[in-house]
């Protein structure tokens, strides 16, 4: 059966804010990250509800050609699709991704004997930046400038692995780990400042 590949744009995470209309005095960022989500859809044949012999090879040569990595998530969608559901998560294992359960509304709905994989890909990107509308000086009314926040929330949206974070965040697993949480208060007291390294040690008194 004839594979499909549609591209679905689903509406931001996040709505971008009109800096003109908003009032800029505090230290809230009037340009903040937005993400948006875009989901991947491949219907393979998976006749009796497992997939149809080569199916999961075509299915890995798709998660190869979407460069598939974390921070997106898989889900498998269908009438009868357990055995299929197995044989996906096998792939996307290879990945490091697991299958999630549910799935997203896509155009159409998968046909009898075919099961649909769905790929989720986020992105957070700080619409409007850099912002050089208003001018610094002179400022009468101690408002921040209008680029305020666009370098920083710039790099945390670059920087992300799993944009969908900067929306509801990583739930706890209820165990708490204390080598865990000093790990890296340990590594930060000591590791040597890199700026010191083949660095002279002068005294700062006059030598008589």
């Amino acid at each position: 059966m004839r594979s499909k590949l549609l591209i679905v744009a689903l509406g931001a995470g996040l709505t971008a804010c009109n800096t003109a209309d908003v009032p800029r005095e505090g230290m809230t960022a009037v340009h903040v990250p937005v993400v948006s989500t875009t989901n991947y859809v491949f219907d393979a044949a998976a006749p009796s509800g497992a997939l149809a012999p080569g199916e999961a090879a075509r299915l890995d040569s798709w998660f190869r050609a979407l460069d598939v990595r974390y921070g997106d998530t898989v889900f498998v969608d269908g009438f009868d699709g357990g055995p299929a559901r197995a044989q996906v998560a096998d792939v996307a294992g290879n990945y490091g991704l697991l299958v999630s359960p549910g799935a997203p509304i896509t155009a159409g709905q998968p046909l009898p004997g075919t099961v649909r994989i769905v790929v989720s890909r986020n992105a957070a990107t700080v619409p409007g930046c850099p912002d050089w509308s208003g001018v610094s000086q002179p400022n009468f009314q101690n408002q921040s400038p209008t680029n305020f926040g666009c370098s920083v929330n710039a790099a945390l949206a670059a920087q992300v692995a799993n944009p969908q974070d900067l929306v509801h965040g990583q739930e706890g697993t209820g165990v708490a780990d204390a080598r865990t949480a000093t790990r890296p208060v340990n590594l930060y007291r000591t590791t040597p400042p890199s700026g010191t390294k083949g660095l002279e040690a002068l005294s700062t008194k006059e030598s008589k």
